[in-house]
């Protein structure tokens, strides 16, 4: 009987701590529970089940969550076509620019902290910074850089209006300038910014939205204030706190089984092939150079945790992260008035923001959110309160995915 009753004990004690564990995850409920149509979502994901099945892409984890909880969480193809290996709910892919809203939660931790303000100059924290000239031609066509009208401050790092550019989407003066120093392909994070030092801006501080490597610089920032690496930063103050435990700058030895391989469509128009931009072995050992830009991987039910945290003004479970005022800040539109990044969108500090109505479906008045160069999206939508993480490994980056997907997603729901 003793033995009966140790045994007992042993049991109950092992089903409270799965318990405890289980209560850390996101819970997973019908979608009728939370005012989503189970049919309506089923046909979504036979429409990502279909651009597999025409090799569009190779593989596709859709998530949904909303009023705190999961509606739809599956994948579907391969992560590694040629091993024949699944897309799996715990596939590790690269996130690539979806990373900024994460350097940009650290910044802002460090605002609530009182050891940065969002207006000061950039060249507080980072002096090398200091004297940067705009980009102007004269009479005769020559370059002549010229003083800027104001300092770069971070307020315009977070909201992409710094002037800074990205050297590889445009063929300016300027961009071609980032090329011929390498801009992106530094040893460091602390080269990066020397080099850029050295090139003048694209424009006027603030007067206009143009993408660019200001979350890298954003991320220097957070070493050089905080004194720490970045990645010590991110675990420390929102990867361990928000228990995303497969987000990282490189994939560990023992989760490398589950690291997607990324594709790109072949030159012929046949179908897929591993991508030779960035790929596998490039994330299987710590990087020396920690790009708050876009060097992170990570998984759907990560990028879920660190979203929610944001929809639920800035705390997950028990945990919090930012305040709510901050989160608010954060995610309404901060650019100057005439300025847009674009079809009805503005910009917060640190994610895109809908301003109007668009009529493709595409996007909700109010979402705000971002995608990453391997055609990864999140999309967070307060008035719907839903999340939204769509990711496949395919390049160069294309929304076509999302284009599909996510309006049928905001057609599901029902109240």
């Amino acid at each position: 009987m003793k033995l009966k009753r140790n045994w007992a004990f042993s049991f109950v004690a092992v089903c409270l701590l799965v318990t405890s564990l289980w209560a850390a995850e996101i819970p997973s409920v019908r979608p009728e529970t939370v005012g989503m149509s189970p049919a309506r979502l089923e046909a979504m994901q036979a429409r990502a089940e279909k651009m597999v099945t025409d090799k569009k892409v190779a593989g596709v984890i859709t998530l949904v969550a909303r009023k705190g909880k999961i509606a739809h969480f599956e994948a579907c193809g391969y992560r590694d076509i040629e091993a024949d290996e699944p897309m799996e709910l715990d596939t590790i892919v690269r996130i690539f620019s979806m990373t900024k809203p994460i350097a940009s939660v650290a910044v802002m931790i460090l605002v609530e902290q009182g050891q940065v303000q969002l207006d000061e100059p950039v060249e507080t924290y980072i002096p090398e910074l200091a004297g940067l000239k705009v980009y102007a031609e004269n009479d005769q066509d020559q370059p002549e850089p010229v003083e800027t009208k104001r300092k770069v401050t971070v307020r315009d790092l977070l909201r992409h209006t710094s002037g800074l550019t990205y050297g590889i989407f445009g063929d300016t003066p300027v961009d071609k300038m980032y090329r011929q120093k390498n801009i992106l392909g530094n040893r460091d994070i602390d080269e990066m910014v020397d080099r850029l030092a050295e090139i003048p801006l694209l424009h006027q501080p603030g007067t206009k939205w143009h993408y660019s490597v200001s979350t890298d610089v954003l991320g220097c920032l957070v070493e050089r204030v905080s004194g720490q690496n970045l990645d010590a930063f991110f675990r420390e103050n929102i990867f361990e706190p928000l228990d995303m435990k497969d987000t990282g700058f490189y994939v560990p030895p023992e989760k490398q089984d589950r690291f997607s391989q990324c594709y790109s469509p072949k030159p012929d128009g046949g179908g897929l092939a591993p991508t030779s931009y960035l790929g596998a072995e490039g994330y299987l050992r710590p990087p020396t150079f920690l790009s708050g830009g876009g060097g992170l991987v990570s998984t759907a039910r990560d990028y879920l945790r660190f979203s929610q945290m944001l929809l639920n003004q800035g705390q997950l479970d028990s945990v919090r992260i930012l305040e709510a005022e901050t989160v608010e800040m954060m995610s309404r539109d901060q650019l100057p008035s005439g300025v847009s990044s674009g079809k009805g969108a503005g910009f917060g500090l640190g994610f895109s923001v809908q301003r109007q109505v668009d009529r493709t479906g595409l996007m909700r008045v109010g979402e705000y959110g971002w995608g990453g160069a391997a055609s990864t999206f999140f999309g967070i939508s307060p008035n719907d309160r839903t999340v939204i993480v769509i990711l496949t490994q395919y390049m160069p980056y294309s929304d076509k995915v999302a284009r599909v997907l996510k309006p049928m997603i905001y057609e599901a729901i029902l109240d």
